[in-house]
């Protein structure tokens, strides 16, 4: 699948350098560059003959986009290449600002145009750029979206002039809903223009490269460029803190940790002074550490170093983060979410901190990417894990430590060079609706074999089988949002042009919903909540486990009643990363093992080591199933997928059980029965991903799933959300 094999350069730089444009040239000199780097290197042959796919794999800060664009725009400026253009497609629109500054100077040197294009880039730049599209067009999904819907058939010679598809953080995009549609609008634009275009994935975190070529081309092949490792030195310590056995509440009921004040009184006395960035794991613990990181400062009589960032605050907030942290007159430090992961151009930082386990090892590689990016300066990371103190009662999870143990787990993994491939497959049934009804706006109408082609047959939609295909263009007429007129012609109705037109249309995805949990009619508070739901399985909130009584989507709404049996994990709750087996097998070989770890505190040891006691005296390096007070725990050391799917399975032949992190736990049921049961799992004659789905009650999680008909939204959410395991252990 791949052209040649990553290798690093051989022989003077300067190979790379004299086949430049000489006026790039002068440029690098007199910006003083005195060499090219790897990724640069390997580049610029292959880019300037503009005739394959090429993703370049490269660590923050080693000159990407350059390695992009110092060829790309040689080649547009050559003779006869007037009115040639390449599109750079980013996920963020800040991201597109950066690259604008960025590319500005260097374009302006070989007489070239450089354009971003968002909704805050105003109409006569816009309006510029179309009356002469040349140079290089900087924008988001959503934007080219919107061009490709509104220009119909004038994209053919609005694009003539294409040479390069540009995809930045291509990570950011694989396995997603927006990447989907980014997938399709490349599809899309090379029907229009009638011809291929050469595409150039740009990315920090590849862990699957054969996957990240058939994302980036269906079926394609692509030639992979990536940067050798300078053997960047990484300094990591793990803090263990132990909070009280039964957590202390607040007036509303909700859980207070006490370790998150230990946590940030330290944070306050080592990150003064430097800049670094802190990653919890939820907006409201951003909300926490940054107010009282802040709080702190004015008491202590210091300027206020400390800032939060996270995707609901309003959009000057953000940017005021961000500017802090670019400026060098005083240190800043940012208090933020998975925002400030990707390759937004904040400057160095000194250290990274994670608050909690790592989402991901491929998460936590892209974080610590921030530190240590100037020449001879390691990369930092500190962690925080919260363990609770052990008693008669405590659950599973705690007595191996399970948050402390995953932390390890993925820093170990991070070491070797492991991260999760992306989950690639999947329907991705909304999207399909949004790229059908835009398909259909773009051309007018379509007749119906045409679509198909477009969108399944060698689009992006592969996994649509024809029945689902018919079932849902059924639908979409019933709710009036199509009809076919009497020439077959397929055209959006009254109601479809309304959606169409919204500027809310254009984009595949929409933000994470909360649902509010209420118990007897009193609300216990909200949170989004990816895991499967159904009527008689378990979450666990505000510290205690309860059954869901019924799950409301239209209103967001889940009715939840106490739970009597057994204790719940401390602090774990229903949303998070979906972890993956690798991480759940690296952690069942930490816990099996006596060797030391390094990077724990004398805390952590301690936590650690009452893990693997606990470990070895319930003897679960061969026990599967084993009973802890009133509950059954199956050892599953599985992915959340496989895991989820058997708590599903279990809940429909009638048992109370919840998918409880390393353990599925079955209520008031001995082991003997549950080992009985799961032994039929797989052979269940009526169990599928599809029948499973069919039970879920939120499974219409997407922006445009309740568009689809019941059959695909099942088959739909069993292609991205379970996994039926082959061989559970």
């Amino acid at each position: 699948m791949t052209d040649s094999q990553a290798s690093s350069s051989e022989g003077p730089l300067t190979q790379s350098f004299d086949q430049l444009d000489g006026r790039i040239q002068h440029w690098l000199w007199n910006s003083g560059w005195t060499e090219l780097r790897d990724a640069q290197e390997q580049a610029i042959p292959v880019l300037l003959k503009g005739t394959q796919d090429v993703i370049i794999a490269a660590s923050t800060a080693s000159g990407k986009t350059e390695a992009a664009f110092l060829p790309i725009l040689t080649r547009l400026s050559q003779k006869g290449n007037e009115g040639s253009l390449a599109i750079y497609i980013s996920p963020l629109k800040a991201l597109i600002n950066d690259q604008w500054r960025r590319l500005q100077e260097l374009t302006e040197v070989v007489d070239l145009q450089v354009v971003p294009w968002h909704g805050d880039i105003p109409k006569t730049t816009k309006s510029k750029f179309m009356k002469h599209p040349r140079g290089v067009l900087l924008i988001t999904p959503e934007s080219l979206e919107a061009m490709l819907m509104h220009h119909g058939p004038g994209l053919k010679g609005l694009f003539k002039g294409l040479q390069y598809l540009v995809v930045d953080e291509l990570h950011a995009f694989m396995g997603t809903e927006r990447g989907k549609q980014l997938q399709s609008l490349l599809h899309r634009i090379e029907i229009a223009v009638g011809r291929v275009v050469p595409r150039v994935g740009l990315s920090a975190t590849l862990g699957d490269m054969d996957g990240a070529i058939q994302f980036l081309r269906r079926g394609g092949s692509a030639r992979l460029i990536v940067s050798k490792s300078q053997g960047q030195e990484l300094k990591v310590q793990v803090r263990g803190i132990r909070e009280p056995a039964q957590p202390e509440k607040g007036p509303e009921g909700e859980i207070i940790a006490v370790g998150d004040e230990v946590i940030a009184q330290h944070l306050f006395q080592i990150l003064r002074g430097a800049n670094h960035l802190v990653f919890p794991n939820s907006r409201s613990q951003v909300e926490f550490f940054a107010d009282r990181l802040r709080r702190m400062s004015e008491d202590s009589g210091y300027p206020n170093e400390f800032w939060p960032h996270h995707g609901n605050l309003a959009k000057d907030i953000r940017e005021e983060t961000e500017a802090a942290l670019k400026q060098k007159e005083r240190p800043a430090t940012a208090i933020c979410t998975s925002t400030l992961e990707l390759g937004i151009d904040i400057g160095s930082v000194k250290s990274v901190v994670q608050i909690g386990p790592p989402p991901s090892v491929a998460s936590l590689r892209q974080r610590l990417g921030r530190s240590g990016r100037r020449k001879g300066e390691p990369a930092i990371l500190r962690a925080y894990c919260q363990e609770c103190q052990l008693d008669e009662n405590a659950h599973l999870s705690d007595l191996l430590r399970e948050g402390l143990v995953q932390t390890v787990a993925m820093i170990e993994l991070l070491v070797e060079g492991w991260y999760e491939p992306i989950r690639a497959e999947g329907i991705h049934g909304s999207t399909f609706v949004q790229q059908v009804l835009s398909s259909l706006y773009q051309n007018g109408g379509m007749l119906i074999g045409p679509l198909w082609n477009l969108h399944c047959a060698t689009g992006a939609f592969n996994a649509v089988t024809k029945d689902h295909f018919t079932a849902l263009l059924r639908n979409l007429g019933s709710e009036e949002i199509i009809f076919q007129d009497p020439t077959g012609l397929l055209m959006l109705a009254p109601k479809g042009e309304r959606i169409t037109e919204h500027y809310t249309f254009y984009a595949a995805f929409s933000s994470e919903e909360e649902f509010r949990i209420v118990t007897a009619g009193k609300s216990l508070g909200s949170m989004p909540i990816s895991q499967p739901l159904q009527e008689g399985s378990y979450l666990i909130f505000a510290g205690r486990r309860w059954m869901v009584k019924s799950v409301s989507m239209e209103d967001l709404v889940i009715e939840v009643v106490p739970a009597v049996a057994g204790s719940v994990p401390h602090l774990l709750g229903p949303s998070g990363a979906w972890i993956h087996r690798r991480v759940r097998l690296k952690m069942r070989e930490i816990l099996a093992s006596s060797e030391p770890v390094p990077f724990l505190d004398e805390e952590g040891q301690r936590l650690l080591q009452e893990a693997r006691d606990n470990f070895r005296r319930l003897e679960l390096g061969g026990l599967r199933f084993i009973k802890l007070g009133r509950s059954t725990h199956i050892l599953h050391w599985s992915g959340d997928a496989e895991a989820n799917t058997l708590a599903l399975w279990l809940v429909a032949k009638g048992l109370k059980a919840a998918h409880e992190g390393l353990s599925i736990a079955v209520m008031e049921v001995e082991p003997s029965e549950v080992e009985e049961r799961v032994a039929s799992f797989e052979s269940d004659p009526g169990m599928s991903g599809e029948a499973l789905a069919a039970t879920v009650a939120n499974k219409a999680s997407e922006k445009w799933d309740y568009l689809l008909p019941e059959g695909l939204l099942n088959a739909n959410y069993a292609s991205m959300f379970l996994r039926l395991p082959d061989g559970l252990w």
